[in-house]
């Protein structure tokens, strides 16, 4: 445990740069960056994943097992959406500078941004952010037992998922050309269908990418 560091010991970092710990790039503009307590041997009960993405990336479905997220928008914006398991229902929460998303632990949820340049800050009440990724458990579920369970026919399973790349962690993949199966590079079309039904005393600006509430 970390409250038992020696803090005399020359070992002991007490700072560290995020921009040297990458946990996963796409591409330039879509990146995630990880502190620790791998990367930083004094972090106690807290850790954080640096999220860099462009207009239409998604942070691909996953839950986080050991901690609560919060996310933080620097800059850009995204929409936080999440899976309620006490109402069932899909919660989505947009989010500009300066504004947050919380997402309890172990709820299944994602993120995407809505125009270019976002930066989020995903924070957690944990020393290292364990996750399970949708990828991993559509690959790595034996499609016997998905088919067996769902009643489906395991070869079209097979044949559905098998472009799916395991730990994928930013969506779609640079590969991805099915016709119209990219969202709408158009951030308001995103938006109107999948936040402003969630808020319907709300105006959207545009141009600045606010919700005002009222």
């Amino acid at each position: 445990m970390v409250s038992y560091l020696d803090y005399t010991s020359p070992l002991v970092r007490f700072s560290f740069d995020v921009n040297k710990s990458p946990i996963m790039k796409k591409d330039n503009q879509n990146y995630i960056n990880v502190l620790s307590v791998n990367q930083l041997n004094t972090l106690e009960n807290v850790s954080l994943l640096d999220i860099f993405l462009s207009a239409n990336n998604v942070v691909e479905p996953h839950y986080h097992q050991n901690a609560a997220e919060l996310v933080y928008c620097i800059s850009g914006a995204a929409i936080v959406s999440l899976l309620n398991p006490f109402t069932k229902q899909i919660q989505n929460y947009p989010i500009t500078p300066g504004q947050v998303a919380n997402v309890p632990q172990g709820w299944w949820h994602y993120e995407v941004a809505t125009v270019d340049n976002t930066h989020l800050l995903a924070i957690f009440n944990a020393p290292i952010p364990e996750v399970i990724l949708g990828s991993d458990i559509l690959k790595l579920t034996p499609s016997e037992i998905m088919a067996h369970t769902y009643c489906l026919d395991e070869n079209q399973w097979k044949q559905a998922i098998a472009p799916v790349k395991p730990s994928t962690f930013i969506g779609p993949p640079k590969s991805c050309n099915r016709v119209g199966g990219n969202m709408s590079h158009n951030h308001s079309h995103y938006i109107n269908h999948y936040g402003i039904q969630k808020y319907p005393n709300s105006e959207y600006n545009q141009q600045n990418h606010q919700y005002f509430y009222y």
